[in-house]
């Protein structure tokens, strides 16, 4: 195929996406048109492709052009695929490839978080959860355990990157999500225009939610509490590794919700919580 291509210059500008440019600047390259992400291994770009994410380019590993591969190259007819033996991709992109495989992809256009929400009963929401690890996890748990959206702050790693996309198991395309403001009020600094902005909990509430903040509070309701599975449409709140929730957004949830703990344990990892909460929650 006229389209497979050798690699024989590290200095081609066709691959600085993948060799030169930080994720950040992928997600700007193209700005103010929107920019690109990273999909690795052939499970997580092939669950990009039925989810309609539009492919730029390819890179992998000679062997798997008749192998695990032949399926993607055959769904992206016109995407130019550059090859390599392991070691040589393993040097070019300093990082040893999942399964070997790579795809750049368009970033899409995110919804409106009314459109994300409009038909969900169960959301999850996360407060500046920095770690791609866990927000990877929290959406492969989302999506196996029942939750119908997620929303993120701001202060978030980013889904779309390698790392999250591939530790989700391609998830961050199949479960519908979009970023929401801050949760906590803020006030402009600004003395001639000071404004009180709408923060995310005020979208949630407008949109009909009840929320409920994981937290470790004394003033907590057991996440088996039976009121919680009577709501129709719950949000659940996660916070930061080590910081957790920001207080001001505790405070304004409808719910503090804790999980026991047993043997002296007085926390979860996010991810960990995550995945009990969605259990639980989310059977009604």
């Amino acid at each position: 195929m006229d389209r497979i291509v050798e690699i024989t210059d590290f200095g081609a500008p066709e691959l600085d996406i993948y060799a030169r440019f930080s994720e950040n600047q992928l997600a700007h390259i193209f700005e103010p048109d929107r920019g690109l992400f990273i999909a690795e291994s052939p499970n997580v770009i092939g669950r990009a492709l039925d989810a309609g994410y539009e492919p730029v380019s390819m890179l992998m590993e000679r062997k798997h052009v008749d192998g695990a591969g032949a399926d993607i190259i055959r769904r992206c007819s016109d995407v130019p695929v550059y090859v390599a033996e392991f070691d040589v991709l393993t040097g070019l992109t300093g990082f040893a490839l999942t399964r070997g495989m790579l795809c750049a992809m368009r970033r899409p256009a995110l919804p409106d978080v009314a459109d994300v929400c409009r038909d969900a009963g169960r959301v999850v929401v996360l407060e500046n959860v920095m770690n791609p690890t866990n927000v990877g996890a929290i959406f492969r748990s989302a999506a196996a355990l029942g939750m119908d959206a997620v929303l993120l702050t701001g202060g978030c790693s980013d889904p779309l990157y390698r790392r999250a996309s591939r530790v989700s198991m391609g998830t961050v395309f199949q479960i519908p999500w979009t970023y929401i403001s801050d949760l906590s009020v803020s006030v402009s600094e600004d003395k001639d225009a000071v404004k009180e902005m709408r923060s995310g909990m005020d979208v949630l509430h407008d949109l009909g939610f009840v929320t409920a903040a994981m937290a470790l509070r004394n003033n907590t309701v057991d996440i088996q509490d039976g009121r919680l599975k009577k709501i129709d449409k719950l949000a659940v709140i996660f916070g930061t590794e080590g910081e957790g929730l920001d207080a001001c957004t505790i405070d304004e949830s409808d719910y503090t919700i804790k999980i026991p703990m047993y043997h002296g344990v007085d926390s979860l990892n996010v991810a960990a919580a995550s995945a009990v909460a969605f259990w639980e929650l989310g059977r009604r």
